[in-house]
């Protein structure tokens, strides 16, 4: 007896407000994972090893850490360490900003430093100093070749996002997982989920390619 498919158990569910979860906290922690690797970039071009070693630590951490384990750890073991609960929704916003933030740390430390050295020099030849080497010289040429590695991390960003429902968080998978538990249809359901992963995510992928064709002119 072959198998019979019912699609209409994903229609018992509320998926817009899933995929608004999904959406928010990908936008919210792309933006403040963006913000933490400007500020972490900058730094990592100082001179200075008391300013670099702390974030090539924590850097370097959050890249070669699981996702997974850190939003664990954010919401089971942090509460322990600070003596108070953290919310789940807190505890997996902090993991996904903080491993975002490391990413656009070395995307921005990476643009920066691809910039020919005679450029710079060229530069200070002519007197210009460090802000305004970097304002009219390096900036615009950098912040052209991090546009593209920036938005697909931004789009691996969208998929971690799949990881909240490991706290609870009332994501897409959740949703997912919750409706798979009660019909017994994990078969409908995932596929479902995956259709609007892959509806989320098409048009970032396309706009990722443009973005790297028009580097490469």
């Amino acid at each position: 007896m072959g198998y019979q498919y019912d699609f209409s158990v994903v229609l018992k569910s509320a998926w817009f407000e899933a995929v608004l979860m999904t959406m928010t906290y990908a936008v919210g922690t792309i933006v403040g994972g963006l913000i933490i690797g400007v500020v972490c970039g900058v730094a990592l071009l100082f001179p200075y090893r008391w300013v670099t070693i702390p974030i090539n630590i924590y850097v370097q951490f959050f890249r070669c850490t699981p996702l997974l384990i850190q939003i664990v750890w954010f919401f089971y073991a942090l509460p322990i360490v600070l003596n108070f609960n953290l919310p789940a929704w807190a505890a997996a916003g902090l993991g996904l900003t903080l491993y975002m933030g490391a990413f656009c740390a070395e995307i921005f430390r990476a643009g920066v430093m691809s910039i020919d050295k005679g450029q710079w020099q060229a530069a200070r030849a002519l007197g210009m100093t460090y802000l305004q080497l970097m304002r009219r010289i390096i900036l615009p040429q950098a912040m052209r070749r991090m546009v593209p590695p920036f938005v697909n991390q931004s789009v691996l960003q969208l998929k971690n996002t799949s990881l909240l429902y490991v706290v609870a968080v009332p994501d897409i998978m959740y949703v997912s997982s919750q409706i798979t538990s009660t019909t017994y249809r994990p078969l409908e359901v995932y596929t479902f989920a995956a259709l609007l992963y892959f509806a989320l995510l098409y048009p970032l992928t396309q706009l990722a390619r443009r973005l790297e064709s028009r580097v490469d002119r």
